[in-house]
This record gives C-alpha cells, sequence and structure tokens, in this order.
C-alpha cells in the first residue's frame, strides 16, 4: 500500500477528523532509525511515544517528557516531529532560550506563526484575528477574550482541518505567559484531534503548572546501553579512556557523546568537558560569584575531599575566603548537593562543566592550594604539587615514584600510570624518564589498555633502558628487531641477557610474564624461557615468574609451581593482581581448590577496597575453577554473575568468554556437545589465554556425559597426549576412564595413567622447592585409577581413592561412589550397590550434573530400584509414582495443602512423629527442600 492509499484508507475510516493510517507505521519506522543512530536504549519511552500519537489522533492527548539536561529529551521530542509528520499531523513548534530572558510571550508567537502567516482554516480566521491583534499588537480582541482561550481556540480551528501535534521543547524555559498557555492547553485536549508533547527538565517551579499531566521520565542509560551508544557513536575508543568515559557520563547521552577523551598530556590536570556540555550542566557557572567559582574549581580536582578542605584552599586562590552562602549558591544552581562534611557535584560531568574554560594560571593555583593544605595526605599532596610545577623538577618526580606503589595498593591503577606519566615529565636525566614511562606502559597493559601501553613503550624507547628494559618496551610495542647485530630479539628467550641489576631483574619478570602466551606451543622457545627463569633463584617465588612457568611448563613443572605457590606471600598482604597471577597459575599446573582460594582472596580485597570493576574477572576465574572441578552449578552462576556485571559492548573479551564458558557448562550438565562461535572464541581468548583448551576439554567431556563414549575418549585421549595441551586435559582424567572403561580401552588408559603418575612423582621429587605435598592431580589419578581397576588389584586402588581428602572435591567423590557401586553390582551385592548409587546421584544433583544424575536413576531403575533423588522440581506426575508408594503419595498431598503433621496423622491415623519419617524420605526423593514446593511437583499428578 502506498502512502497515498494509506492516507485515504483511514480517512474513509476515521470520517470524524481527517487522519492518516500512516501514523502508528511512521513512529515504528523512526523507531527503528533511531535505535541505530540516535536513541539507543529508548525502546520503551518510543513505544510510550507511538501510544501517545494514536491518543492524539483519536481524541486529543498530552505528554510531558521529563529528563536533566542531556538526557535525550530534544532526541525523543525529534522522533515524535518525524512520526507525526509522517503520519499526516501538521507540527507547531516551540523552545525555551536558556541563558537570557525571552520576550513576553515569545514563545506563544513562535508557536502559533505558522497558523497566523498561514490560509485562514476553514472556519474562518476569526479566532486568528483577534489572536494576532494581541500577540503582535498587545490589543485585546473585539470580545475581550482572554488569551488562553483565544490560543485554545485558534488551534481547535486549525486541528478541525488536520490534527495538529504542539512540540514544546525546553518548557522551563519559557517566559511565564507562555509556559501558563501552553499548560492550560494540555489539559483541554479532549475530544479534539490535538496532541500536545512538552519536553522539560525537573524544575521545581514550572513543574507544577504541569501536574496532573501524564509524564514519561527520562532517566540514565544502562550501562550496556552506554557502552553501544558509545561505540556506535565514537568507535575505536581506548579500553581506559572508554572506561572513564562511562563512568563520567552515568548514563547521560549528552555526555557521552560530548565528552572529550582525557589525553593525560595537558597539563595541569582539569576534568575534562566541552563548549556545548558546559552550557547544558552548568549554563549559570561563569555568572556565579568569585569565591564561589574558586570552591567548585578545588571541588572539581579534589572531588572527594571534605568542605572545610575545599574552603581553606580555596581561601588560597583569591583574595576573599568563601564562606557558606557560596556553598548555597552553588546549590541553588543545581551544580552541588552538600552530603556531611562533603560536597558532591549533582553529576560526575558537571565538575568539568563548571571549570571548562578556566585558564593553566589558575588551575596550578587551584593544584598549589590543594598541596597546601594537604598536609596528611602524602599522595594527593604529591600529584598537585606536580601539577602545580612548571618544568622540570626531580624532587616532585621523585615524590610521584615514591608514592605510585601506594596509589595501587589503595585501588587506582589508572591514576598510578598518571603518576609515573607525570613523573617522567618531570625528570630531566633520560635515564629516568625512560624508566618512569616504562613502568607506566607495563601498568597500562595490565589494566588492558594496549594502545596507551604501545604509546608509553615507544616513548620508553627513546631513553636508555638497558638490554632487558629495552627487550621489554619492545614486547609492548610488538616490534620485531631490525637487526641482531644491534638489538636481541624480544621473542627468543635463548637470546636473552642474564640479570645483572635488581632492575633489570624486574624487567627481566615483566618480560617473561608478557613472553610466555606467545611461545606456549614452541618447545625450543619454552625450554629456553624456563631455563632462563630458572637463572633467577632469589626471585622463584615472585608471581610473575610462577605464572610464566606454569604458562610455558605445563605438566613438567606443574610440581614446582604447587611448591612455590605454598611458599607464596601472604595473601592477606599481596596485591591483587598478583594473586589473580598466583590463581592462574595454580590453575594451569591442576591445583583448581588453590586457585578457587586465592581468586576468593582476591574479591575480598577488591570488596573491601570497592575495586568493583575487578569483580567480574575474578568471578570469571573462579567459575573456570569450578568448571574444571566438576561443580557445574557453581560455575554457571559464576559466569552468569560475570556477564551480568561486565560492560556490555559488542564482543567484550569478558562478556564473550562468560557466554561462551556458561554454554560449555550448559553443555556439561546436559551431555550436549556445545559449539562455539569462532568470533566468541577470538574475543574470550582476551580474557582468558587458554580459553582453546578450556573448550576442547569441555567438549570432549560433555560427550562423555551425554554417553557418546568413543567420541569423548578420542577427544580427551588426543589432549592428554599433547604436552601443551595436557595440563588443563588432567582435570578431565576421571571422565577419560570412565570413557575408556565402556569403549575397552582399559589396558592403554591404565598405561597412560601409570606414566602420568610417574611424571608427576618425578616432577614432584624433583622440584628444589619440594615440600611435602602431593601431586596436583594426585585425586583424579587415584579415582581414575580405581575406575579403571581389575579383579586384581580392585580393593587397593578404591581403598587409595578413599584414603584421598575429597571433602571438597564432590565431583571426584560422587564418580568414585559411583565406580564403586557399578562394581557392587557386577559382584552382586545388590543392597550396597544401590546404596552407593543412590549416594553419587544425590552427589551429583547437587553438581548439577543433570545427565549423570539421568543415567544412575535409569540403572536403578533397570535394577528394579526406586530412585530417592530427582532433580529440583523435576519430577512430573509419571515419576511421582514411580518415586513414591500410595501411602507416601498421600502423605505429599496432605502435606502440599498445608497440612501439620499432627493433622496429616490425624487424617491417615499416624503418629505425627511418622509423618515427620515420611516426609524425610519424600523430599529427596522429590528434590524439594520445603513444603511449599510440594504444590509444583504434584500439580500434574492425580489419582487415576
Amino acid at each position: 500500500m502506498n502512502a497515498a492509499a494509506g492516507a485515504v484508507s483511514l480517512r474513509e475510516s476515521a470520517p470524524q477528523h481527517p487522519v492518516s493510517r500512516r501514523a502508528p507505521l511512521a513512529v515504528a519506522a523512526v523507531r527503528g532509525r533511531s535505535a541505530a543512530d540516535r536513541l539507543v536504549g529508548r525502546d520503551d519511552e518510543l513505544r510510550a511515544l507511538e501510544t501517545f500519537l494514536r491518543q492524539g489522533l483519536v481524541g486529543g492527548a498530552a505528554r510531558t517528557v521529563y529528563g536533566t539536561a542531556g538526557a535525550g529529551k530534544s532526541e525523543l521530542l525529534e522522533a515524535g516531529v518525524e512520526a507525526a509528520a509522517g503520519a499526516g499531523l501538521r507540527v507547531l513548534r516551540c523552545a525555551g532560550v536558556r541563558g537570557a530572558g525571552p520576550g513576553p510571550r515569545a514563545g506563544l508567537l513562535q508557536l502559533m506563526w505558522p497558523l497566523l502567516d498561514g490560509p485562514p482554516p476553514a472556519c474562518g480566521p476569526g479566532p486568528l484575528r483577534d489572536l494576532e491583534a494581541l500577540l503582535l499588537d498587545n490589543a485585546p480582541g473585539a470580545g475581550g477574550t482572554p488569551l488562553p482561550f483565544l490560543v485554545l481556540g485558534a488551534l481547535e480551528s486549525a486541528a478541525a482541518d488536520r490534527p495538529l501535534l504542539l512540540a514544546v521543547d525546553d518548557f522551563d524555559a519559557l517566559d511565564a505567559a507562555s509556559a501558563d498557555v501552553l499548560a492550560f492547553v494540555a489539559r483541554r485536549t479532549a475530544g479534539r484531534p490535538l496532541a500536545v508533547l512538552i519536553a522539560a527538565r525537573p524544575d521545581a517551579g514550572r513543574r507544577a503548572l504541569l501536574t496532573g499531566l501524564p509524564e514519561l521520565p527520562l532517566g540514565p542509560l544502562s550501562l550496556a546501553n552506554s557502552a553501544e551508544l558509545l561505540a556506535l557513536r565514537r568507535p575505536g575508543c581506548d579500553v581506559l579512556a572508554e572506561r572513564e568515559l562511562l563512568a563520567t557520563a552515568a548514563g547521560n547521552p549528552l555526555a557521552l557523546l560530548e565528552l572529550p577523551a582525557r589525553t593525560w598530556e595537558s597539563v595541569p590536570d582539569l576534568p575534562p568537558s566541552s563548549d556545548r556540555l558546559a552550557a547544558a550542566l552548568a549554563p549559570g557557572a561563569a555568572l556565579l560569584p568569585a569565591g564561589t567559582r574558586d570552591l567548585l574549581l578545588v571541588a572539581a580536582l579534589h572531588p572527594h575531599g571534605e568542605l572545610p578542605l575545599l574552603m581553606s584552599a580555596a581561601a588560597r586562590i583569591g583574595s576573599i575566603a568563601p564562606g557558606f552562602e557560596a556553598v548555597e549558591r552553588a546549590e541553588r544552581e543545581g551544580l552541588v548537593v552538600c552530603e556531611g562534611a562533603g560536597l558532591r557535584f549533582t553529576h560526575p560531568a558537571a565538575a568539568g562543566a563548571v571549570v571548562h574554560g578556566v585558564g593553566p594560571a589558575r588551575c596550578r593555583a587551584a593544584h598549589a592550594a590543594l598541596a597546601e593544605v594537604m598536609e596528611r595526605d602524602r599522595v594527593r599532596r604529591a600529584w598537585h604539587s606536580a601539577q602545580a610545577a612548571e618544568g622540570a623538577d626531580a624532587g616532585l618526580a621523585a615524590a610521584l615514584e615514591a608514592v605510585y606503589g601506594d596509589v595501587l595498593e589503595r585501588g587506582e591503577p589508572v591514576m598510578a600510570v598518571r603518576m609515573l606519566r607525570r613523573a617522567a615529565d618531570l625528570y630531566a636525566a633520560p635515564e629516568d624518564q625512560g624508566r618512569c614511562a616504562l613502568l607506566a606502559a607495563l601498568l597500562a597493559h595490565d589494566l588492558g589498555s594496549r594502545r596507551m601501553a604501545r604509546m608509553l613503550a615507544h616513548r620508553a624507547l627513546r631513553h636508555p633502558l638497558g638490554p632487558l628494559g629495552t627487550l621489554c618496551a619492545r614486547a609492548l610495542t610488538g616490534q620485531q628487531d631490525g637487526t641482531r647485530d644491534e638489538r636481541r630479539s624480544w621473542a627468543d628467550p635463548a637470546e636473552w641477557p642474564v640479570p645483572d641489576s635488581p632492575r633489570e631483574e624486574e624487567h627481566a619478570l615483566e618480560l617473561a610474564w608478557l613472553t610466555a602466551p606467545g611461545i606456549v606451543g614452541d618447545a625450543e622457545r619454552s625450554e629456553a624461557l624456563l631455563a632462563f627463569l630458572d637463572r633467577m633463584p632469589r626471585r622463584a617465588e615472585d608471581p610473575r615468574l610462577v605464572h610464566a612457568m606454569a604458562t610455558v611448563g605445563g605438566t613438567r613443572r606443574a610440581g614446582a609451581v604447587i611448591a612455590r605457590l605454598s611458599v607464596a606471600p601472604d595473601p592477606h598482604l599481596a596485591p591483587v593482581r598478583d594473586l589473580e597471577r598466583l590463581g592462574e597459575a595454580a590453575l594451569l599446573a591442576g591445583a583448581a581448590l588453590r586457585a578457587l582460594d586465592l581468586f576468593r582472596q582476591a574479591e575480598h580485597r577488591c570488596r573491601s577496597r570497592g575495586l568493583d570493576e575487578r569483580l567480574p574477572q575474578l568471578w570469571l576465574r573462579q567459575g573456570l575453577a569450578h568448571l574444571l572441578m566438576g561443580d557445574w552449578g557453581q560455575a554457571g552462576r559464576s559466569f552468569a554473575r560475570c556477564g551480568g556485571a561486565a560492560p556490555s559492548r559488542g564482543r567484550d573479551p569478558l562478556t564473550s568468554a562468560a557466554i561462551l564458558l556458561g554454554r560449555l557448562v550448559r553443555g556439561l550438565q546436559a551431555g550436549t556437545v556445545p559449539v562455539a562461535d569462532a568470533m566468541e572464541l577470538a574475543a574470550a581468548r582476551r580474557s582468558v589465554r587458554f580459553v582453546d583448551d578450556v573448550v576442547a576439554v569441555a567438549t570432549a567431556w560433555a560427550r562423555v556425559e551425554g554417553g557418546d563414549f568413543a567420541g569423548g575418549h578420542a577427544g580427551l585421549l588426543t589432549l592428554l597426549t599433547d604436552p601443551d595441551r595436557a595440563a588443563v586435559a588432567r582435570y578431565a582424567l576421571v571422565p577419560f576412564a570412565e570413557a575408556a572403561d565402556a569403549v575397552g580401552a582399559g589396558r592403554e588408559a591404565r598405561a597412560l595413567l601409570s606414566r602420568l603418575a610417574t611424571e608427576a612423582e618425578v616432577d614432584r621429587s624433583s622440584s628444589a622447592d619440594a615440600v611435602d605435598h602431593f601431586s596436583p592431580v594426585a585425586a583424579e589419578l587415584a579415582v581414575a585409577r580405581a575406575v579403571l581397576s581389575g579383579e586384581q588389584d580392585t580393593d587397593d586402588r578404591y581403598g587409595c581413592a578413599s584414603a584421598m581428602d575429597l571433602s571438597r572435591r564432590p565431583f571426584l567423590a560422587a564418580s568414585l561412589r559411583l565406580a564403586h557401586g557399578r562394581l557392587l553390582r557386577r559382584r552382586r551385592e545388590v543392597t550396597d550397590s544401590r546404596v552407593a548409587l543412590r549416594q553419587a546421584a544425590a552427589a551429583f544433583t547437587v553438581a548439577d550434573a543433570r545427565a549423570r544424575v539421568a543415567r544412575i536413576t535409569a540403572e536403578l531403575r533397570a535394577g528394579g530400584a526406586r530412585t530417592e533423588t530427582a532433580t529440583p522440581g523435576g519430577a512430573g506426575s509419571a515419576s511421582v509414582h514411580d518415586l513414591l508408594s500410595a501411602q507416601e503419595l498421600r502423605v505429599a498431598r496432605l502435606a502440599a495443602r498445608g497440612l501439620s503433621n499432627r493433622a496429616i496423622g490425624e487424617e491417615l491415623g499416624l503418629a505425627p512423629r511418622t509423618i515427620g519419617a515420611y516426609l524425610y524420605r519424600i523430599f529427596p526423593r522429590l528434590g524439594v527442600t520445603a513444603r511449599t514446593q510440594l504444590g509444583a511437583v504434584l500439580r500434574e499428578a492425580r489419582d487415576d
């Protein structure tokens, strides 16, 4: 249907008003364009706008769009205007003017001018003539009709010819007369083909005029929508710049688009802003008294300071000391809010808006004033002093370099990078400049900002760094050597020189940590790196060295890694990033429990210090440990927490890894082979370097869970015999043994397990740091060998496995019970076999291994036993009859009705204690934990 046909058909269907049927279609079209271009995250508001336009076409409607400056009110209003115009409505518009006193009735004149200047309506020009005389000449009409009624009459006459949309932007900035009249009209649209759409800030004075009208509030965008808008309109942002933009914008669309990315090159430091953003968030800041402006300046430079300290610093800038009246003036302007002894800006971007345009000299004076009043905070004092300095100052540079470690401990790594960059600027000696630039580059790389790290590394390379320092900087830039005669290659550890100073040892450790992931699979370079690490015995317990050794050492150095973890720094004192490195090293070495403890300790440290941005990464690592230990319920929850908390921006590495690993967990639970998307896998590698091995192991493991023993055995055998991939595969020794037993490959599997046990024992005993500890895969090996035991050594194997402490390894304990139950069944010890199988099923239910529970249940039923375990809420009507006897079913139904044990006993002629015993048996069989859950399980079960 074309546009003309659509309009004609609507006029035929709605003869009261000449309305176009295309209205909702036009709004939908605008919504599609806006979601892709302008109005990201406003789908609900656009649907409400579509409904409003439909109501206006049928019998009149009014709507007020409220939102703070920059929330997108004008864009939403524009979407409504485009939709109304496309549907055939006539649009009349006006807007308030901020920063200037509007003339009397200026808004009304702007709104009504198209009617006054156009052809008269079909009903005659009567109302328009009187309105024109009143608006242009300030002369009352012939009948003395008040202005509101004249405007309403003129609009009603025009709407009789063609429906109208009145679009009013910045209502709170209109002149008083226009605001009063438009509020009058908005309340009287009923019964008229007239829609009034008003956009306004939540100003308390003007809002009272619109009380009672339907409202459409515009809140801040969610983090996911903010990241999406940033990706669409400002693609290619650096990771650190993106984080700062998202935090400062706080969901404000205008701030997301207008805030300049902080370059960190400008000195002195000043919060970023733009002309447009400053005009929107702080339009009257330039007109404030000097004392108020000084107070706002120091508050913007030190946003977490207490009010007395800020007032003291502001007094040192100008000749007038600001008093509390300065604070009250800023509060009346809506710029700040007093909270206890602190001063908080009403929006994070307002700090930059209020000081936008402040000159460098005044900014340096403010930094100097803040440094004077911060005698007890040596970190902030050094920072502000450095910002106030001009030219080189080795003393200030040394002060910054001395406190950047304290900043890291406070959980402010970005500030630490900025301090080191400023220290490099303040030093005059090239060696000092290069050292600070390289330290900043390494920190930026650790934060995930590859672009910033490369830039700082290039800067460091312009200065003398030492042999290993130069190689480290080249590794950060990704450069290969021009000629081997000039420099050694950073990618070949065999050519690295031996460190000859503590500083070169630091460079060597950073270089090893940077290089290790890239040489996995290259046997020659891996051995060269291990040999290089062995030449630094004094740093044997350093987290970077341990992590590099675990990355390239694989199964060969697992025992050494575990031994060094046992003497690692106290987790309560170690930095969070060191705990993360040690945890990942433990995970690669086969000590998943140790890794889980380290990741949880790091999470506790992050929570206590407010480092919430690092929590998603730790949840991801915890989920990995749970996944590899077979605790898939906990793994799924950890990945869900990570995916929900990590910034969602297209192929964000953390989000991609959480989605991918969550899919692996669901595949393992259900026994289905998960599918890994190539793009998702590529993004996930940036968060989990060994994710390919995890995917390969989980895929083969899922085949075993689903009953494809041949496919699972082949996949796990390939991984276990590959030295570069066996580290992760060793977590799947038990499913490998089960698959080998099922396909008749037990002899070959037993030989492989014996070889792995020998290698683990040799590695443990040959470690220079050997202590009394088990092999990292001792528990897996013991259970796997019990699964594959022959008739001659069965009791010894099961006794050895049972002697292991499996209290924190429920999957291994359940697998051992499962294998033992099957063994007892083969020996025709039926009763003991059923007990062991039921215990295994209960443990697997807790681990959410649904495919295994289903197989064990089938085995029990095939043997004539009633199953004791069901997945929570998973018993249907047929399974209830199988799980419960007739008497148990009667008890369950009465309990589901809410009867007490005493009431059920009176109904059935039994003692209350007997009823309690019945329920004690019923609950685990149905997979419930409370009476309230019985109703849902029994709802479909009815007596025949």
